[in-house]
């Protein structure tokens, strides 16, 4: 790097962005950001209120008939613009989200990546916006259908991956031709701030963007969508909250996406190639800490190779240096505040007293920040609450089972639907397995499997719709029917 933090931290946009300009709260208020690692006060933002949040909706809907109005390839010129310059900014934002979230910087590079992907997905996909032409089985009609830009947006990001989940719905909605509101997770708001500073920088004209962080999420998020301009809403958080969003959308009949909670199993096979099943494990349990929606949350592991997983994953989970993510060879950083911290400790006790073993970790590292040791336990009850509760944490709970009905039986036992893992060798198996999994994804021999090429989302209580992919840009849009008389038709 070439700059210190400080001087980074000097770019950073701290105001809202409303019409292509950076502004201060109405309410005259600021909230911290805090670096998990350390403790320290990193900056402060200027937190919006109601009013700002309208402000904000204004912009946007002022400028969407214009941004629909314009050319697929401008959208996508803006888009690759984008991509371009998120990547020669890697640095900064990869220092960002490592001071911000503490992932590993190592990580956070592979986040830069990653995020900066769907910026150059989604400028290919602006141009592939496909409609039909086809005639009416009577011969009366020529039918076309075309896709429209939906609408005005509220996109809601979390805190766990800042880059990403602002990419992945502003990205599509930008190449539907969506003007946005952006809101983004208290916790980690400066990644967010500098990727929409990044996206003027490339081109995109005031009003289409508009970034409105702050303390109360309610405060901006209520008076959006009880507004009737407003027409969709995407949020990536828990389903608890995502529950209470789709009520509220319901009142105006918003089109949603729904980005939500997960416990996803990680199943281990008798066959399985127990190197690619550790090397599989630890991508995806140890990815981002384990703060992450697809983390594999439940180990389920054939009994007759159990006792081996198990050692072996353990010895690998081990050599994770714990530390501040930007220091040199730290390779697990800590969680992101203190809360966090306190139920992990609470569902690890919670699993030793129902009979679990810790085989390495199983407590907090103490000192400065919010760190907790990577964790592996086996004998693990299916009473206790790491059995059944999102972790999001590095703890790795494994479980074992007999028979492939079982295997199915103690995935599916749960209200979530979003990720799942499975590792045979066994081809016909692996059909068996896909039908009766109930996850939107499923990575087979694969540990992590997320690509913006791919649609990404779940059933169940996970959430509805998909990001990334042709499909992620189908969710900032409505079709339209056009009925045309056929000149040939019999009067």
């Amino acid at each position: 790097m070439t700059f210190t933090t400080s001087e980074l931290l000097k770019k950073v946009p701290t105001g809202l962005l409303i019409d292509g300009q950076w502004t201060q709260a109405s309410t005259g208020e600021t909230f911290e950001v805090e670096n998990p690692a350390t403790g320290e006060i990193i900056a402060t933002l200027a937190s919006a209120g109601s009013a700002d949040a309208i402000a904000a909706l204004d912009a946007a809907c002022a400028a969407q008939d214009g941004w629909a109005r314009t050319s697929a390839r401008e959208r996508s010129d803006i888009l690759r613009r984008a991509f371009e310059l998120v990547t020669a900014r890697r640095d900064e934002f990869a220092t960002l989200m490592t001071l911000e979230m503490g992932k590993p910087l190592a990580e956070s590079y592979g986040e830069v990546t990653y995020g900066a992907e769907y910026l150059r997905w989604f400028s290919e996909e602006a141009v592939r916006d496909y409609g039909r032409t086809l005639p009416a089985p009577e011969g009366t009609l020529r039918m076309i259908t075309r896709r429209k830009p939906v609408g005005p947006c509220l996109l809601i990001t979390p805190w766990n991956f800042p880059l990403a989940m602002a990419t992945r719905k502003v990205a599509p909605a930008v190449a539907a031709g969506c003007t946005m509101v952006v809101k983004p997770a208290k916790l980690t708001p400066l990644t967010t701030q500098y990727f929409a500073q990044t996206m003027i920088d490339a081109g995109l004209p005031p009003g289409v963007l508009n970034v409105v962080a702050g303390s109360s999420a309610s405060a901006i998020a209520e008076p959006v969508m009880s507004d009737p301009r407003l027409r969709k809403v995407s949020f990536t958080g828990s389903t608890a909250v995502g529950k209470t969003l789709l009520k509220a959308a319901a009142d105006n009949v918003l089109r949603t996406s729904m980005e939500l909670g997960g416990n996803a199993p990680f199943i281990v096979f008798e066959d399985a190639n127990l190197d690619q099943a550790v090397a599989g494990a630890m991508g995806a349990k140890m990815r981002n800490i384990g703060e992450a929606c697809t983390a594999a949350n439940r180990f389920l592991v054939h009994e007759s190779v159990a006792e081996e997983f198990a050692e072996r994953f353990a010895a690998e989970i081990s050599k994770l240096k714990l530390g501040n993510g930007l220091d040199e060879g730290v390779t697990c950083g800590p969680l992101v505040e203190r809360k966090a911290l306190d139920n992990i400790s609470a569902l690890v006790e919670d699993a030793v007293s129902h009979g679990a073993k810790v085989l390495t970790g199983g407590k907090p590292a103490g000192g400065k920040g919010f760190f907790y040791e990577p964790t592996v336990l086996t004998g693990v009850s299916l009473d206790s609450r790491v059995a059944k509760e999102e972790i999001f944490g590095p703890v790795a709970p494994i479980m074992t089972f007999r028979t492939e009905e079982e295997a199915l039986a103690l995935a599916n036992d749960t209200e979530y639907g979003l990720a799942s893992y499975v590792f045979t060798e066994d081809s016909d198996r692996l059909w068996r397995i896909a039908d009766g999994l109930e996850f939107g994804l499923m990575g087979f021999n694969a540990g992590v499997i997320s690509n913006a090429a791919a649609p990404f989302g779940g059933v169940k209580q996970s959430g509805m719709g998909r990001e990334g992919g042709a499909e992620g840009l189908d969710e900032y849009t409505s079709v339209q029917y056009i009925g045309v008389r056929d000149p040939y038709a019999q009067t």
